[in-house]
């Protein structure tokens, strides 16, 4: 068990590394080149519909909105809940018992501490890569391009890089990275984005029915 743990510890410290390499290369050119933190969403959101239209937008962004509802409600409702607590740690177990990357997910209070810097990592490092980089690099060098091919490119690979769990979790985060990206573009700001995927990945720890909080 001590082996697995020691396995675990690793492999989130390769993968925080593994995700800010590129995320400061990204940077980098940002600084250095006529690529601007604008340009990749690192900006104070502001709601544009000229990109996918009124209705979409404001149908994607309120999708995305009850999605972050729903987040904090499990979010807090774990943490001083007992009821919403223990049917949220018969769900996690279930989904254990199926999910072909559950050896992977924090078992121990030390491993949980990590993964609170992995949530924070992909959200910021992910939301930068993906959402922000990939979508101004198929746009930039393929404007020819519609910019739902635009979205969808960017969400598979999004998708491709959790193949770790498996095919259903490749289409789910196909899937999420959609919406990601569909709201980017609603907001011209990757921000919200890295807020609401940090608590994706946070919710992503907690489930464990050793776990002491209230």
């Amino acid at each position: 068990m001590k082996d697995h743990a020691n396995v675990r510890s690793k492999y989130y410290m390769k993968l925080i590394i593994g995700l800010w390499i590129p995320t400061i290369f990204i940077l980098l050119l940002a600084s250095f080149t006529e690529l601007n933190l604008k340009d990749i969403g690192i900006t104070f959101p502001t709601i544009n519909t000229e990109p996918l239209g009124t209705v979409m937008t404001f149908s994607l962004l309120m999708i995305a909105f009850l999605y972050l509802l729903i987040v904090l409600y499990y979010c807090v409702g774990y943490h001083f809940s007992h009821k919403i607590r223990t049917k949220f740690i018969q769900a996690k177990e279930n989904q254990s018992n199926t999910a072909s990357f559950s050896e992977i997910m924090p078992v121990s209070s030390k491993e949980k501490h990590i993964w609170n810097y992995v949530s924070l990592t992909a959200g910021i490092t992910e939301e930068i890569i993906y959402r922000g980089f990939l979508i101004f690099a198929f746009s930039y060098l393929f404007p020819e391009l519609s910019i739902w091919l635009v979205l969808i490119f960017s969400s598979f690979l999004f998708g491709l890089a959790h193949t770790y769990q498996g095919l259903a979790g490749v289409v789910r985060t196909t899937v999420v990275g959609f919406l990601f990206a569909a709201v980017y573009l609603g907001l011209g700001s990757i921000l919200p984005l890295i807020v609401l995927h940090f608590l994706i990945d946070y919710v992503a720890k907690l489930g464990d029915s050793s776990d002491n909080a209230i």
